[in-house]
């Protein structure tokens, strides 16, 4: 086995419920000493949700709130400029509570194919029917990146920044399941070398530095993401099939960092630290892997973002993540 990315034995996935910046990031920070991560607040409303917040970080493109969705505009307006500031307040309130940390934390964006199928053109269609706009939303999505990742590096000097690309829409994406606008039918198939081109010239934007892209949708296309050269692959534990088996076994041999979400994101019973990550001792014997790497390959993550819980199961199953890390640590049999 290669040299796995290092992280730490869990963190969050990004959103959390709430509209108050410091008492997030001081629950990131608080229960992720190890790998703490940047908190995404959508509850605050457009602008804080995933798709506005990365549009608010895109360089020479920029979008407006229309009753459809986000909309590519000539110009800055309200829209970019709420996105932009939530952002920096969220920013603030991380370097408040990051202050001497040394190690692993994590930001997240949303990737360029689901920005692709969620931005809409001029037209009301999506930025994905258009070759020509796609290329553009890649550059500009990189650029960005570079600028908001050197912001935070500023902030945490200390910190090796891990970014995280959401890429949900992916897979729909490559199998033409994306719909258009009126409905009836759906965009064509982006071919995957395009689709793993993009990507690979987004991760680049982090240079040096490593990505992790993460998807709670099905079927996550785990070799397309490694030829792009993701470094770790975030996902929901609970939709693996064993038709996954192989694809995950030649990433862990790789040396992929796998992020398993398996503290379920909606308020409900927690069960106990161990059984939470029963799957992922089941999925390693499955593959013939050693338990000794579990804790080296494996970092706890609830199964999704966290945005639609309660506040206080929010913290429980933040929590509960560190639990079941330290159990998969302790007892990886």
């Amino acid at each position: 086995m290669n040299d796995t990315l290092r992280l730490g034995p869990a963190t969050g996935v990004g959103s959390l419920p709430g509209d108050d910046a410091r008492e997030a990031a001081k629950t990131s920070a608080g229960t992720f000493e190890d790998f703490p991560f940047l908190p995404e607040l959508p509850a605050r409303g457009p602008g804080a949700d995933m798709i506005g917040r990365t549009a608010g970080m895109l360089v020479e493109l920029y979008a407006r709130v229309e009753p459809s969705g986000w909309r590519l505009g000539d110009r800055p307006g309200r829209d970019t400029r709420r996105a932009r500031a939530w952002l920096g307040e969220d920013l603030d309130a991380l370097e408040e509570f990051t202050q001497g940390h040394e190690g692993p934390l994590k930001v997240q964006a949303v990737g360029p194919w689901t920005l692709a199928a969620a931005l809409e053109l001029r037209s009301g269609e999506a930025v994905l029917s258009d070759a020509g706009a796609c290329r553009d939303l890649v550059a500009s999505l990189a650029e960005g990146l570079r600028l908001h990742l050197a912001e935070v590096a500023r902030r945490v000097p200390g910190a090796r920044i891990v970014l995280q690309l959401d890429e949900p829409s992916l897979t729909a994406v490559l199998r033409g399941q994306v719909r258009t606008a009126s409905g009836y039918r759906t965009h064509r198939a982006v071919d995957r070398q395009i689709a793993e081109d993009g990507l690979r010239d987004v991760l680049a934007a982090h240079a040096g530095g490593p990505v992790v892209v993460h998807s709670c949708a099905p079927d996550v296309p785990f070799a397309l993401l490694r030829r792009a050269g993701a470094a770790g692959v975030s996902f929901d534990l609970s939709l693996l099939t064993e038709r996954d088996d192989e694809r995950i076994g030649e990433a862990v041999e790789g040396g992929t960092r796998l992020l398993a979400g398996v503290v379920p994101a909606t308020d409900g019973p927690l069960s106990d630290p161990a059984g939470s990550v029963m799957g992922v001792r089941t999925l390693w014997r499955r593959l013939g892997l050693s338990p000794g790497l579990l804790a080296e390959a494996v970092t706890v993550t609830p199964a999704c973002g966290l945005a639609g819980a309660s506040p206080e199961y929010a913290r429980r199953a933040l929590a509960h993540c560190v639990r079941a890390a330290r159990s998969l640590a302790d007892d990886p049999e």
